[in-house]
């Protein structure tokens, strides 16, 4: 098992080098410079090739990342040029309002599409399981902005009980309890969009995986040995369908924090995908690259957990490597 995580560590670790390496070369090939948004009119045209020349943007592509990555090594991500700040500072600011609500979406999500997945499984061809399916295709089909607006909308502006936008009321100086229930309240239209468009997909995954399950000999078998039919759906055919359910869980985590930038855009949200967008719009190199490198090892550490878990559910994918 060891060597198993070890050489999926190895391999990570080489992704995440060539992940960064083509968005850093990518970047620098742009025209412009980090300072082209910020600089004023009358800016001394000497000063600024000084500051180019210190922050090293005519080295070669190469030496730059050299020298990038061995900042980050130090555990020194560099300073953002747009907000005067460490990017590690900004970036772990932000990165706790994304996972709030990523987490809350993916707890609740989870849920809510492997119980409706099992019972649609459960139910083929039926009433419900029609409905369930036409549901999940309108979850799928659906922007998550149109959606997010419609909730604005309705629930903002028309009845007005819920506030549209921001993580706190503004104006508002809450503490302890009713600071917690402020950002409930805010929290409650962001997570409804994710946990409906992720759940959709979700939902047709668990199904699929739960019906080419049931269909198995080994649990008409066990229902003809007396087992209920609960009992055999979840302790023999819901195990057996873990694989392919992992593997969507594992990449639900990377794709709420990526997919968050939409919706934090609509609804106001500063988590890391705003703070990504506001970096790109602005040319802060330093501050791209730390959101950058964030997401990657984010996304490889689930390819990861997807890789272990793979072994412990089903020892014979250790055994074969």
């Amino acid at each position: 098992m060891l060597k198993f995580i070890l050489k999926r560590i190895g391999v990570s670790i080489i992704v995440i080098l060539g992940v960064t390496l083509i968005i850093f070369t990518i970047i620098l090939l742009q025209p412009g410079n980090p300072y082209q948004n910020i600089v004023k009119y009358d800016t001394d045209p000497a000063y600024l090739e000084k500051r180019l020349t210190e922050l090293g943007y005519y080295d070669p592509i190469p030496i730059q990342y050299i020298k990038w990555i061995g900042r980050v090594l130090k555990e020194d991500l560099g300073d953002s040029i747009h907000y005067k700040a460490k990017v590690s500072d900004l970036i772990a600011e932000r990165f706790r309002n994304t996972a709030i609500l990523a987490l809350t979406s993916f707890v609740f999500s989870t849920l809510i599409s492997i119980l409706i997945g099992v019972f649609s499984a459960s139910k083929p061809g039926t009433i419900m399981d029609h409905i369930i399916t036409v549901i999940c295709f309108i979850g799928v089909s659906i922007p998550g902005f149109f959606f997010g607006l419609l909730l604005i909308k309705v629930f903002g502006f028309d009845l007005n009980i819920l506030p549209p936008s921001a993580m706190t009321t503004l104006g508002e100086n809450y503490q302890g309890m009713e600071k917690v229930i402020d950002i409930i309240k805010h929290m409650i239209m962001p997570v409804s969009v994710l946990v409906f468009t992720q759940s959709a997909s979700l939902v047709r995954y668990t199904r699929s995986s739960m019906i080419e399950v049931l269909n198995q000999d080994y649990i008409r078998t066990a229902r003809a040995k007396g087992i209920t039919k609960v009992k055999s759906i979840w302790g023999h055919g819901f195990r057996n369908s873990l694989i392919s359910i992992i593997t969507v869980l594992c990449m639900r985590l990377p794709d709420l924090l990526s997919g968050a930038l939409v919706v934090e855009t609509v609804f106001v949200w500063p988590g890391i995908g705003s703070l990504n967008y506001e970096a790109i719009l602005n040319r802060d190199y330093n501050l791209i690259m730390g959101v950058t490198l964030t997401m990657a090892i984010i996304i490889i550490l689930c390819n990861l957990l997807a890789d272990i878990l793979y072994a412990v559910v089903n020892p014979r994918i250790r055994i074969g490597e």
